[in-house]
């Protein structure tokens, strides 16, 4: 295996050298915020959601956040393999129109055409994907409180630099600023608490809501969760959940390092790196980049850090691209189009490993 790396907690490494991996083993999959990084997961997505899982009929659940809220949902429509084909086109292709003397779009541009992409893209579908036989989505997003109750040029500068203070001090204390909300589809129809499907992590790690996802509230959400501070507006009073501005999932939870309750089976993460970062003002916190017991049962697949300098300019597509290559969309979109291409030697290897499982080409994480 030359592209894609193989990393697994303590119990879930004990179960891959005793059985290997069925899809009958996997009960959780997480879908990590990154933007651009998450097109490299495309080829796996197609793999896992159209090939392989179908096999297991069993129950899964679905956790995304920005990006991975979208790649999550869309394997919950009837022909994953054509929507995950579609998201890839999409996402390539987008392009936004930027004022002169500007770097970047206004963030009213952005959101316009995001809400109207996700229209199209999930619309006419919504039904059966909210009622899905096998997957339980659950969306992530971050709710401001205080100061990022509602968005505001000065408010919110002045709140997430609060945040990112109190992050500093103690994760939970971030939660004075901004709380996970997580919307669940009625499909997650495990017993849970005042009607509310459960959740599959223990929540209480961080300050944490859950609100039921329905076709009033799916647009808005999946939007929230995928709107980055400053490079897109917040989505306001979601229908169904407390009032206030939403942003992306992924400043509460990057990566999902979420404490997965052990009897919904084994994790199966398809990432874009091995580290497995709590929150997105983590970023630049290196010692909470550390695994810790709540990834014991989880298998992570990551390309190689090898194999990624081999991509073009030497690393994933990411959000620096956009004002790297300007107005040049054809270059860009060329660019990813090779790398998203080459991501198929991760299904490949990971194939062969699934026809074949050899302990030792498993890494701790």
């Amino acid at each position: 295996m030359r592209a894609l790396r193989i990393h697994a907690g303590p119990t879930a490494l004990a179960h891959l050298q005793r059985e290997g991996l069925q899809p009958s083993a996997v009960g959780i999959i997480p879908g990590a915020a990154g933007g651009p990084k998450g097109l490299i997961l495309g080829p796996l997505d197609r793999f896992l959601f159209g090939q392989w899982l179908p096999r297991g009929g069993h129950s899964v659940d679905l956790v995304g956040a920005s990006i991975g809220a979208w790649r999550m949902a869309t394997a919950c429509l009837p022909d994953p393999v054509a929507a995950f084909e579609r998201l890839e086109r999409d996402y390539i292709a987008q392009a936004y129109e930027v004022e002169p003397g500007r770097r970047r779009p206004l963030p009213e541009h952005v959101s316009e055409a995001f809400a109207r992409n996700l229209r199209d893209f999930f619309g006419p579908h919504l039904p059966g994907l909210l009622q899905h036989p096998r997957y339980r989505l659950h969306i992530v997003t971050t709710r401001g409180r205080h100061l990022l109750h509602r968005e505001g040029p000065w408010r919110t500068a002045a709140g997430y630099a609060a945040a990112f203070v109190a992050n500093v001090a103690h994760r939970r204390a971030m939660g004075a600023w901004l709380e996970r909300v997580v919307f669940s589809a009625p499909s997650a129809a495990s017993p849970g608490v005042g009607g509310l499907p459960a959740l599959p992590f223990d929540p209480s790690d961080y300050r944490t809501r859950q609100v039921p996802l329905d076709a009033g509230n799916f647009m808005p959400a999946l939007q929230a969760s995928c709107s980055i501070p400053f490079v897109l507006r917040a989505v306001h009073d979601i229908p169904g959940a407390p009032p206030g501005a939403y942003w992306d999932g992924g400043i509460t939870d990057y990566h999902l390092h979420l404490r997965w309750r052990p009897e919904r089976g084994l994790v199966l993460y398809p990432h874009f790196q091995r580290q497995v970062i709590p929150g997105w003002l983590d970023k630049g916190l290196r010692w909470r980049h550390r695994p810790t017991s709540a990834l014991d049962r989880t298998i992570v697949l990551a390309p190689d850090p090898a194999w990624v300098r081999s991509l073009p300019n030497g690393k994933l597509p990411d959000r620096t691209d956009f004002e790297r290559y300007g107005h040049h969309l054809s270059e860009r979109m060329r660019v990813w189009q090779t790398a998203v291409r080459e991501a198929q030697r991760l299904v490949d290897e990971f194939a062969g490993w699934l026809e074949q499982p050899d302990p030792s080409r498993v890494e701790p994480l």
